[in-house]
């Protein structure tokens, strides 16, 4: 290939990212504005002003471009959770962590949906390289914490600690969209996350006295 030929090929690459880049923002938009199930591949084509066609040039399905979107969400889930700054108390690092959580969902219900759908389909099985890395990077945040509480913990007891943990979490955050009926007495649903979490802890410390 010469000098012209790469040129041509980085340019014609760079305007395929583009075109991707813009159809992702416009799509992510309208789950934002209209919720999920307002995303199909005509409607995002009338909103970015590309073709059908484009549109699956760049992504082979509409389950591969709602994939690009929800790896977008869990990119932004550890970007907020990053910005909480680890204490001394590993257990007062967590519940931050969960409040940080807590608040990404109620902020970001329609995209949270996006992913929450996903992975109830799924159910467990192959979500691709990418998305696993992702979660892997969001789990090694609470592990850090979880290893200085519990450090006796087998690895395999805390690799099973931690599916667990997701897992809960990803459940309790359905009861997280549902809609407030902003009653006086009401409880507060960040605090049945947080008591999710202090449950599971305590779990954890049982399981530390018995070894």
């Amino acid at each position: 290939m010469d000098i012209a030929e790469n040129k041509n090929t980085r340019l014609k690459n760079f305007v395929k990212e583009q075109m991707r880049q813009n159809l992702l923002k416009c799509g992510r938009q309208m789950v934002v504005e209209q919720g999920p199930d307002f995303l199909t591949a005509r409607k995002l084509a009338d909103v970015s002003g590309a073709s059908v066609g484009t549109i699956y040039n760049l992504f082979a399905t509409m389950d591969d471009f709602i994939r690009a979107e929800n790896l977008q969400t869990l990119d932004e889930i550890y970007e907020h959770l990053s910005l909480v700054l680890p204490g001394k108390e590993a257990f007062v690092t967590i519940n931050s962590y969960i409040d940080v959580f807590s608040s990404f969902v109620l902020s970001r219900q329609n995209l949270w949906m996006l992913l929450y759908r996903e992975h109830l389909c799924k159910d467990g099985g192959n979500f691709g390289f990418a998305y696993v890395r992702r979660i892997k990077k969001i789990e090694a945040l609470f592990d850090t914490q979880i290893k200085a509480m519990f450090g006796n913990l087998g690895n395999e007891e805390q690799r099973l600690s931690a599916r667990i943990l997701e897992m809960s979490l990803f459940a309790l955050s359905g009861f997280l969209m549902g809609k407030s009926r902003r009653k006086k007495g009401e409880i507060n649903k960040k605090n049945i996350c947080k008591l999710l979490l202090n449950t599971y802890l305590a779990g954890l410390k049982s399981l530390k006295r018995i070894k």
